[in-house]
């Protein structure tokens, strides 16, 4: 059985990576036009975080590939590997 969540349920989640390191807080998601689908989670980077500064593009927010989320619950958890 395939479980919904809505769009502002996600808002502010914490996203993590699978080896646990804290990428920043949802913000919003890249849909696209055409299908519906997500594209990207569009994360407002945590400025704590080593990996986050790594990625992310000067002065701007995180896009990461909605393939590389493993699971959402408490947190957003994604695959370091598809970054």
């Amino acid at each position: 059985m395939v479980k919904f969540i809505i769009g502002r349920q996600l808002v502010g989640k914490k996203i993590v990576t699978s080896d646990g390191f804290d990428l920043g807080r949802f913000i919003d998601a890249d849909i696209s036009p055409v299908t519906g689908k997500i594209n990207d989670l569009i994360v407002e980077p945590n400025p704590d975080s080593t990996l986050a500064t790594k990625i992310r593009p000067e002065g701007g927010n995180l896009k990461v590939p909605y393939s590389a989320v493993l699971a959402v619950n408490d947190y957003v958890i994604v695959d370091r590997k598809s970054l």
